[in-house]
């Protein structure tokens, strides 16, 4: 009887703590509820970073193959940012606007705040393997921007891995491994169409 009174007096404390206590800290310190708003908007910043850096070094990779200058590959990789960046945050929206007029959707999440997530995420993180190219840094730039590229899929997916609570080791090693087998694909596609037309 005591014992189950006890547990009691524990739920009802619980219950007021969240109903009362909770709310008022987050009204207090709005910047940690702003942060809990932006936290379940994570997977879509994860979803379009993953896709904005490889896709992005598979255009760096597929033009150091081809031996193309360093101009070209600031123009076909800027344009690949603001092109297919777009094109995937309207995706985004058009797929998220569906379920939720269905009834398909258990989250709160708004279309147009998700959208936007991915498309921030797809041309900042897509940005990084561009980087040695437009500020010029010493040295071989595609190696250079290897490195940067290896930076941020390692932290895309760390975030992942937080996320999803999947092993973090593992986890990283997958995103690497996508991001190289991309490059590889990029770069012998590039090489090879490279050889093609100065052998004609």
């Amino acid at each position: 009887f005591f014992l189950n009174k006890r547990i009691l007096e524990v739920d009802f404390r619980k219950e007021r703590f969240c109903k009362y206590v909770i709310p008022f800290f987050f009204n207090l310190y709005p910047e940690i509820s702003a942060m809990k708003n932006i936290k379940k908007y994570l997977p879509e910043f994860v979803y379009g970073g993953i896709d904005g850096v490889i896709t992005t070094f598979a255009v760096v990779a597929w033009s150091a193959g081809a031996a193309l200058s360093p101009h070209i590959v600031i123009i076909l990789g800027l344009a690949n940012l603001l092109a297919d960046g777009f094109s995937m945050s309207i995706g985004d929206y058009l797929s998220s606007s569906s379920e939720k007029a269905l009834g398909q959707s258990n989250t709160d999440k708004v279309p147009l705040h998700g959208a936007l997530m991915t498309y921030v995420a797809f041309v900042v993180v897509g940005f990084i393997p561009l980087i040695p190219y437009i500020f010029w840094l010493s040295g071989d730039q595609f190696w250079i921007s290897v490195v940067f590229t290896a930076i941020g899929l390692t932290t895309i997916g760390w975030i992942k891995s937080w996320i999803t609570g999947l092993p973090l080791f593992k986890t990283i090693l997958q995103t690497l491994s996508l991001g190289l087998l991309a490059a590889l694909v990029a770069y012998y596609v590039g090489d090879l169409i490279e050889h093609l037309i100065s052998s004609k």
